[in-house]
């Protein structure tokens, strides 16, 4: 234990994490570049953006059930690789089949990320985990910022959808000399008995947020991932919209500790349920400068959906060890991999139905952007209902993790 240094591979989780993160922005910003190079439809676009998030529960999944004979570093080694030649791959692409084969491996490289970094910040942080998870989690958000950015300039600059995806090799390579230099810990404070690990997953606590989880990872990638499509149209700038969304769920995040103590995290699940159901309304309604306020309110809302969840696993069913968040993480994506063709075909449809309704060409994209997020919010309105219930029965929940 004397060469593990902490503080460094703590950093090293966040530069992966931020590189995470950019993939998500930055392909939000591109998608009507490669829409026009490429000659994709919007449901072709979905089956691009799919694969990232396809990619992401597939790793979660085999990983996550290979921590506890791999360790962390492996793991980093394969996110890095997988970022290395997905980033790669993407530049030189081709077409639509080669940008399903390198999105699938940037996603497949996302999930690594998670499916190492989860249990290893829980290992090495046994007495603050939630918070140290909270603050690793930051990095989402605020990598999304820093692509979001990147991606609003160099596209003004017209410097081209290649270079964008060009720039993530840079945080992609501080992080690989991280995990290369440094030694990693066992896992001494996470149970790693598979058996158990395995056990524990069918309890039905751990299925209902399964289920809850493809809900929380859809209501809050849906809106961000499909950000340019929904409202290029809407009078506001969707990069900014998405760096404002996402600085406002960093922030959030890096002062969870308190909210998530002072309300538990059941109780923050069912207000960020409502909070994000409002902020999708107000996205599907609102126009111009009142853009921003919604995106306020939306990122509110969803900004403590993903680490509450997994904090959630790690508090209130332990023995389900690093497979358990891992899974949990693999579901939401999955989830978001799924619904994106759909999202996809919602924005087709709905553009047919504005056209043969007789809406004018400018407002077409608008009126089909504010009909999709309509249907989006139905997915964090669902939420309302399951973390409802939960709350209802927060004495027993809190009982049973505790025997």
């Amino acid at each position: 234990m004397s060469n593990i240094n902490p503080s460094k591979l703590f950093t090293a989780s966040c530069l992966a994490l931020i590189v995470t993160a950019m993939t998500f922005a930055i392909r939000a910003g591109i998608l009507s570049e490669l829409a026009t190079d490429f000659g994709l439809s919007d449901t072709q676009l979905g089956w691009v953006n799919s694969m990232a998030f396809l990619g992401f529960p597939v790793a979660m999944m085999v990983l996550g059930l290979a921590y506890n004979y791999l360790g962390a570093k492996k793991l980093m080694i394969i996110a890095f690789v997988g970022h290395l030649a997905g980033l790669l791959l993407t530049i030189y692409a081709g077409g639509f089949w080669s940008l399903l084969i390198s999105t699938f491996l940037i996603g497949f490289a996302n999930g690594s990320v998670e499916a190492a970094c989860n249990p290893l910040i829980a290992d090495m942080y046994p007495k603050n985990t939630t918070t140290m998870l909270n603050r690793f989690h930051v990095w989402f958000p605020g990598g999304i910022v820093i692509g979001a950015l990147a991606s609003k300039f160099m596209t003004d600059a017209s410097l081209g959808w290649q270079l964008q995806i060009a720039i993530m090799l840079i945080p992609t390579i501080l992080y690989g000399i991280y995990v290369f230099s440094q030694d990693f810990p066992a896992s001494e404070n996470i149970e790693t008995d598979t058996g158990m690990n395995v056990r524990s997953l069918f309890s039905p606590l751990y299925l209902f947020m399964i289920l809850c989880m493809t809900l929380t990872a859809i209501s809050e990638f849906g809106p961000q991932q499909w950000v340019d499509r929904l409202l290029s149209e809407s009078g506001a700038s969707p990069m900014i919209i998405l760096a404002l969304g996402t600085g406002l769920m960093a922030l959030g995040r890096q002062f969870a500790g308190p909210v998530v103590h002072k309300l538990n995290p059941i109780g923050v699940l069912l207000l960020s349920s409502i909070i994000a159901t409002f902020g999708i309304y107000l996205l599907s309604v609102a126009g111009g400068n009142m853009i921003y306020l919604a995106t306020a309110v939306f990122a509110i809302g969803v900004c403590y959906f993903w680490p509450t969840m997994i904090g959630f696993i790690g508090e209130y069913q332990p023995k389900t060890g690093a497979l358990g968040m891992s899974l949990m993480g693999g579901a939401g994506m999955f989830s978001v991999s799924i619904w994106n063709p759909v999202i996809g075909s919602w924005i087709d449809s709905a553009r047919t139905d504005a056209i043969a309704a007789g809406v004018s060409p400018e407002d077409i994209e608008l009126t089909a952007g504010q009909a999709t997020l309509g249907n989006i919010m139905i997915f964090p309105a669902i939420l309302v209902v399951a973390f409802g219930i939960l709350f209802a029965m927060r004495s027993k929940v809190q009982k049973a993790a505790t025997t």
